[in-house]
């Protein structure tokens, strides 16, 4: 963007949010990207600005089952092997079990003690940083503020119980904004819903409900849970295994991994 757009777009931005309410911005945002006033990239950024105030932690968080932990007890060496295998630079260390987080990791700090053998034995409550817990309801747009106040990029979501729900990074931030970006906690997964031959499907058990209903064609409703693999564990009453099948509405769901605490892929075929 040249300095002429750029001064063009901020001078808009001041006109649309000057002394508007939220529905009045959205509304200013909408009819300058429909009069070509503000490209449809740069509206869509700009709307997306508002609804952090309307987004809360939990709805973008990387959440519990995701995340890489490691025990206090563990050596610099451990945390290094942790750190190359996940592929993150900042490494949640737990007491006991992962609802008691005491401090984070970070990269850059463990390294330093690998170019001398003498320090390798470090513990590390001596290297680790102070982690910084927020609730896991706390808005977006709140939470962006404090990362710029503290300078942090990393944050610990717990519940209204104080146990751990997550891991939220500026990046899952910046990601609602501009869209998706490569945030180092993004999973190497494959896709959620994935279409095999003859109407069947792969699902991740963390597909949508709302994805799949209208992909289906069938009403897949709860009040407890969003996913497909929440869904089956909540029929069943218990979290289903490799080979347990359901009949729903013309199409069987078949398990065909999954562990202990989550459903991981489910097989949906059309069944007559």
């Amino acid at each position: 963007m040249d300095g002429g757009s750029d001064s063009r777009l901020w001078s808009l931005i001041s006109n649309i949010f000057n002394n508007k309410s939220g529905d009045s911005v959205e509304k200013a945002i909408l009819e300058a990207r429909e009069e070509g006033e503000l490209e449809a990239a740069e509206g869509s950024m700009l709307l997306n600005v508002l609804s952090l105030d309307e987004t809360q932690v939990d709805e973008i968080m990387v959440p519990r089952t995701d995340i890489h932990c490691i025990e206090l007890s563990a050596s610099i060496n451990d945390v290094v092997n942790l750190i190359i295998e996940s592929g993150h630079s900042r490494i949640p260390i737990y007491e006991g079990n992962r609802d008691n987080i005491v401090g984070v990791a970070y990269a850059k700090d463990v390294l330093r003690y690998l170019y001398d053998p003498a320090l390798h034995k470090t513990p590390l409550k001596n290297i680790m940083r102070k982690p910084f817990f927020v609730p896991e309801t706390k808005m977006v747009s709140d939470l962006l503020q404090e990362f710029r106040a503290r300078k942090l990029h990393f944050a610990i979501a717990v519940d209204e119980y104080g146990g751990t729900s997550g891991v939220v990074t500026i990046e899952d931030i910046l990601e609602i904004i501009v869209g998706d970006i490569d945030d180092e906690y993004d999973l190497p997964k494959e896709e959620d819903i994935r279409q095999l031959e003859d109407e069947s499907y792969m699902l991740s058990g963390r597909a949508l409900l709302e994805e799949l209903e209208p992909l289906l064609g069938i009403r897949l409703a709860s009040e407890q849970v969003e996913t497909i693999g929440g869904y089956l564990s909540e029929l069943a009453g218990h979290v289903p295994q490799a080979g347990e099948t359901f009949m729903l509405e013309g199409y069987r769901f078949s398990i065909k991994s999954a562990n202990a605490k989550m459903i991981q892929t489910i097989l949906v075929e059309r069944h007559e």
